[in-house]
C-alpha cells in the first residue's frame, strides 16, 4: 500500500493540478500521512526550477497547517486516533519518553526533529500531547519546515545541481581514497 501511495505522489508531480496536490499531501504529512512531500517537490523542482521556491512556501504554509491538524489530534484525540497513529509508525514505546523531553527540549525537539526525515507527525501529535505552547509551536514549526524545503529547492535549483553533484563525486572519491589509505 505505502509503495502504491508513493507512486501515485510520484505521478501527481507532472499533472496540471500538481501544486495544489502538493499542498494536499504536505498538509496531510504533518498529521497523518505516510508519504512526506518531498516525493512530489523534487520532481517538480527538477522540471520547473522557476517555481522552486513557489514550491517550498507551499510546502512550508501547508506542513505548518497541517501540522495544527496534528497538534489538535494530541491534545483533545490522543487517547483514540493519536495514539493509534503513533503506534502505526511504530514509536508508540517512545511516546512518554518523548513528552518528558518536551519539559526540558521542546524548541529543540521540534526544530531539529522539523528538519529531518523522521515523520513530522509524530512532533506534531505529541506536542499536542504533552501541551507544548501552541504559538511557539507554530512560529518553531514556520522555520523548521521552511528551512527544510527552501533548503530542498536551493539544492534543487538547475544551476545549482551540477556544483552540488560535482561536489558529491569528489567527496565520494575522496572517502574511498582516504580508506584506502587508511586501511
Amino acid at each position: 500500500m505505502l509503495r502504491r501511495l508513493y507512486d501515485w505522489c510520484i505521478n501527481a508531480a507532472g499533472r496540471p493540478h500538481a501544486s495544489w496536490i502538493l499542498g494536499a499531501v504536505s498538509f496531510a504529512e504533518s498529521s497523518f500521512f505516510p508519504v512526506p512531500p518531498d516525493v512530489m517537490l523534487i520532481p517538480m523542482s527538477l522540471a520547473r526550477p522557476d517555481k522552486a521556491w513557489y514550491y517550498a512556501t507551499l510546502c512550508t504554509l501547508t506542513s505548518v497547517a497541517g501540522g495544527l491538524l496534528g497538534y489538535f489530534i494530541g491534545a483533545a484525540l490522543y487517547d483514540s486516533l493519536g495514539h493509534w497513529l503513533i503506534q502505526l509508525y511504530g514509536y508508540g514505546d517512545k511516546v512518554e519518553a518523548f513528552r518528558e523531553a518536551y519539559a526540558r527540549y521542546g524548541t529543540w525537539i521540534i526544530l531539529l526533529k522539523g528538519v529531518t526525515p523522521i515523520p513530522y507527525k509524530i512532533v506534531t501529535i505529541t506536542s499536542g500531547f504533552a501541551g507544548y505552547d501552541i504559538y511557539l509551536f507554530v512560529v518553531l514549526s514556520i522555520v523548521a519546515r521552511g528551512l527544510r524545503f527552501f533548503l530542498e529547492a536551493f539544492l534543487l535549483i538547475e544551476e545549482r545541481l551540477g556544483l552540488w553533484a560535482t561536489l558529491a563525486a569528489l567527496a565520494l572519491v575522496g572517502g574511498i581514497v582516504g580508506v584506502a589509505y587508511l586501511f
